[in-house]
């Protein structure tokens, strides 16, 4: 059992992705509008989502920024809607302290920040909010991020940067069972540097902190396998059960009754090793 604050998780534990944006780089467009946003919760639920994950401003590499009042325009309305019928918890993907603050006053439990509460108030609003948070590793800034990363250790670096935002939020107050780490797959990172990640993701334990991991549908899996961002399905499932293996304890994915399966299987299994 994973236990966040509040929150209380079966772990390994799937976050269902819904992201209410035009241009996100595998599912834009399809649930902007509070019925089809809605529509896309309830399905992620029924499928086993432990928690869902609902995002107003894209961040693949290029995407264009977006101002805080068209985030909460698209975000706090589905909020709203969602954690009115469905009985999973939500969790709110923005950088922006007003938006989380919207976010959670409208039904969300949790922050996920891709920029780790690194932008002007946001640790701050973190902190009066005392709700979970995933911090998440980033090298740039998604419009930028992919041109020409580089690392001496990869693994080295994002731990290093994990560690100092871990204590430096422990610090201005946030409790260290709110915390949560993301190394940032696909961002700021090339497919050799994912790679490198992932074989070594257990390094990560030593922070102390629940992992989560984020590799449904990424581009790396479409440079290892040859497919497009619609056919990544089995590679996701392989990179999650991967990642699981070597300690992430929530994994967010797109195609979560898949995902959950996979997981189960898992569980099971090294569990009965465990018992030998």
């Amino acid at each position: 059992m994973l236990t966040l604050g509040p929150l209380q998780f079966d772990v390994p534990a799937v976050m269902g992705i819904l992201n209410v944006t035009p241009d996100s780089f595998s599912d834009g467009g399809r649930f902007v509008g509070r019925d089809a946003a809605l529509r896309r919760a309830e399905a992620l639920a029924r499928n086993g989502a432990a928690i869902i994950d609902i995002g107003g401003e894209s961040t693949r590499p290029g995407a264009a920024a977006v101002s805080e009042q068209e985030e909460l325009d698209r975000v706090i309305p589905v909020i709203a809607a969602v954690a009115a019928v469905v009985e999973v918890p939500l969790s709110v993907d923005t950088s922006k302290p007003v938006v989380m603050g919207e976010a959670v006053r409208a039904g969300a439990a949790m922050i996920n920040d891709i920029r780790a509460l690194q932008e002007e108030g946001a640790l701050q609003a973190a902190v009066e909010l005392q709700c979970p948070v995933c911090l998440m590793h980033m090298q740039g800034q998604p419009r930028t991020m992919q041109r020409e990363p580089v690392y001496g250790d990869v693994v080295k670096e994002v731990a290093g940067f994990l560690d100092e935002r871990v204590r430096g939020c422990m610090a201005a107050g946030l409790p260290a069972d709110r915390i949560i780490v993301d190394p940032g797959f696909g961002f700021g990172k090339t497919p050799r540097h994912n790679i490198e990640l992932l074989s070594n993701l257990r390094q990560l334990r030593s922070l102390g902190q629940p992992i989560m991991v984020g590799l449904s549908r990424k581009s790396t899996l479409g440079e290892l396998t040859g497919r497009d961002v619609g056919e990544r399905m089995p590679a996701s499932i392989a990179a999650a059960v991967l990642a699981v293996l070597a300690g992430a304890t929530i994994i967010r994915a797109h195609d979560v009754r898949e995902t959950v399966d996979a997981l189960k299987v898992t569980a099971a299994v090294t569990k009965r090793d465990g018992d030998r």
